[in-house]
């Protein structure tokens, strides 16, 4: 998402961009992302918003439930209040939804610039460039080169060298189940945390209300394989979440055998530098980012713009670009990975005590000031990149 992004980005402002894919093609892979309005202010400013908002669902509100019992803790409006609170709608997208809609874009408007099949084994540059080494024994050249190749990203171990990401402690399960595998209304309109002892459910509909995306997160040690295509155990999955309510139970029984997925949660701590030279890093290349705030795609489109604010700002400077690009964002994505990894701590409370202690008050704040949860997430969502400078 973020390269695709990206290269939207700087074509808007006057660059030619190449996109090296390893993919033979592009496949329809994956399960769903949450698009704050943080995130859809940049895809309303690369004017691809309106077609990823059709194949989206825009959930009504932003909820917590006890995952045990299914009684909600706290909830907070979404639909049209928040977009008139900060701007721009809260979207609910496939992920293949979203590259298909990012791909199209690219090709329309930058033909050629996106090359599948190409992996990379390394780069070199000099004063005046960056060359591209790929797989299949050729050499691309350009005036900048940003990794957008993920957390195990081969731009990041060529910059600053080879160091393994922290395994959390954490196991996702990750489903999509059609709505009509469900009785009506099982599972409500809106982005919902099921929280609970050592783990907890997400679950909220994709495209227009056809399908429900699930993800579980649960405490275990024994499951460290970070692939998140390998496919898991539904006897085990519903063995996982055995203590959860009805609602939860009935819809992990409707997923179907072949159709979950299991990899085991891995982060790392935020940098202190992601460029060198005429490179530098994007999204989960530089700051991955758990998925317990839901904003780790969006970090990445935010990343994209700023970045091709800050080359156009500088076009022959890139370096001085670059820098001026990673200050400008590594404030904000560092406390958006922390307080991601704080999430799975509040998510996950094992007692009685340590529940009551945590989601009493909060659910009490809920009752006596119904705004004040909403407020606190008016530095994630409220934030418009594209109105600031770098």
């Amino acid at each position: 998402m973020g390269g695709l992004t990206a290269a939207l980005a700087v074509h808007s402002q006057g660059f030619t961009p190449h996109v090296f894919e390893q993919s033979e093609q592009i496949e329809e892979v994956g399960a769903g992302l949450q698009i704050g309005p943080n995130g859809s202010h940049v895809l309303r400013a690369l004017d691809v918003l309106e077609p990823i908002a059709a194949r989206a669902f825009r959930p009504q509100a932003a909820e917590m439930r006890f995952g045990p019992t299914g009684q909600q803790i706290f909830s907070f409006p979404l639909g049209a209040e928040i977009e008139a609170r900060h701007g721009a709608p809260y979207l609910h997208i496939h992920r293949a939804d979203l590259q298909q809609e990012l791909v199209a874009a690219l090709e329309q408007r930058a033909p050629g610039a996106l090359h599948l099949g190409k992996a990379i084994t390394g780069f070199d540059q000099s004063a005046s460039g960056v060359s591209l080494t790929l797989q299949d024994g050729t050499t691309v050249t350009g005036d900048v080169l940003i990794g957008a190749d993920g957390i195990h990203s081969k731009i990041r171990t060529g910059l600053f060298g080879a160091a393994k990401p922290r395994f959390t402690g954490n196991t996702a399960w990750r489903a999509i189940v059609p709505v009509d595998r469900v009785r009506k209304n099982l599972i409500p309109p809106n982005a919902t945390v099921w929280a609970g002892p050592h783990g907890h459910v997400v679950t909220y509909y994709l495209r227009g209300g056809e399908l429900i995306n699930i993800v579980g997160v649960r405490e275990a040690r024994d499951w460290q394989n970070e692939s998140w295509t390998t496919p898991g155990s539904k006897q085990e999955l519903l063995k996982d979440f055995a203590p959860w309510c009805a609602d939860i139970q009935e819809l992990l029984h409707a997923v179907e055998n072949d159709t979950c997925f299991k990899w085991a949660l891995h982060d790392r701590d935020p940098m202190k530098n992601w460029s060198k030279g005429r490179v530098s890093l994007l999204g989960d290349a530089c700051h991955p980012t758990l998925p317990f705030l839901a904003q780790g795609a969006v970090m990445a489109i935010e990343d994209a713009y700023v970045l091709a604010r800050c080359l156009a700002q500088s076009p022959d400077a890139p370096q001085q670009a670059l820098q001026s690009y990673q200050s400008a964002r590594m404030k904000r994505t560092a406390k958006v990975q922390l307080g991601s990894r704080a999430n799975s701590r509040f998510f996950h409370k094992s007692n009685l005590f340590s529940q009551g202690l945590t989601y009493g008050p909060v659910w009490l704040a809920g009752k006596v000031a119904p705004g004040f949860i909403a407020s606190q997430l008016d530095w994630l969502y409220g934030e418009d990149v594209t109105r600031k400078g770098p």
